[in-house]
């Protein structure tokens, strides 16, 4: 990220990409509002930078704690810019790498809390990147799917990712089925989280909750996130093996600064109450 517009606000040098701070809380704008947010091979490396730039400031004692991608315009994401594909293959072998390496970004490599905002629902490569968020807000009359098959294209590269998201039978039907949901069926079966009224109550509700878990403790938030993380890859463990691994994670909390801090604050809190 490399043009500063305002303080810490800052935006691509291609444009199409804006990242702000406010308080503990980081934002992601798609800024191709007019092409319903395309994604382009160059934008999809601007966003996997500004997530890192992101999460740099999430190490500092005051950093981040949350982080929340949205787009401008009337939909989060369309998918991929088909024009860019038609004119040249590569650019399609660009986008699903690059499509790719931003849900493994989010989901697997960052321990701090995702919020989406999907306002108008998100297609194809769009509707891939909600994997990597850990709450998806939705508007009723938005549209999900994936109707790349029409076009001689596989949304397979997003199948392991929605595998996590949702179960397999819904997966299979979202890859297979060209035709696209609604809001209210896409938070039914998993692949958002909640569903408000209309588009324009998306972005505020999404951020509430980025705020929220901003201002959680950090470092339990983080280990949490990393546990859950586990718990998807661990799936085949045993049940003994996972409930000791889960109790691992869960005391590596205890005796921390943050722990020691928040938790004498509490008892001390309860011990004023009492005692008035």
């Amino acid at each position: 990220m490399r043009e500063q517009i305002a303080p810490h606000t800052f935006t691509s040098a291609s444009g199409f990409v804006r990242l702000s701070f406010e308080l503990r809380l980081a934002s992601i704008t798609l800024l191709r509002g007019d092409k319903r947010n395309a994604l382009l091979p160059l934008m999809l490396d601007d966003v996997s930078n500004a997530v890192r730039a992101a999460v740099a400031r999430a190490s500092e004692s005051d950093g981040i704690g949350a982080l929340l991608l949205h787009g401008e315009g009337p939909m989060f994401c369309s998918g991929f810019d088909l024009d860019v594909c038609h004119a040249d293959a590569n650019n399609s072998r660009r986008l699903l790498a690059g499509l790719s390496a931003i849900v493994q970004l989010l989901r697997d490599e960052i321990d701090i809390p995702v919020v989406i905002a999907a306002h108008g629902g998100a297609i194809a490569g769009g509707c891939a990147i909600l994997a990597g968020g850990d709450v998806v807000v939705t508007d009723r009359a938005a549209k999900f799917g994936y109707p790349v098959t029409m076009l001689g294209l596989s949304p397979a590269v997003s199948a392991p990712s929605m595998r996590r998201l949702i179960d397999s039978g819904p997966t299979r039907a979202r890859m297979l089925e060209p035709m696209l949901v609604d809001g209210v069926e896409a938070t039914k079966i998993g692949l958002a989280h909640e569903c408000v009224a209309t588009a324009a109550d998306v972005l505020p509700r999404a951020r509430a909750i980025a705020e929220t878990l901003a201002a959680k403790p950090a470092n339990a938030a983080r280990i949490t996130k990393a546990w859950l993380r586990q718990v998807e890859h661990r799936a085949g463990l045993s049940p003994a093996m996972m409930t000791a691994t889960a109790l691992e994670t869960s005391l590596g909390v205890v005796g921390t600064a943050e722990e020691r801090s928040l938790l004498a604050a509490f008892v001390n809190r309860s011990r004023s109450k009492g005692s008035s």
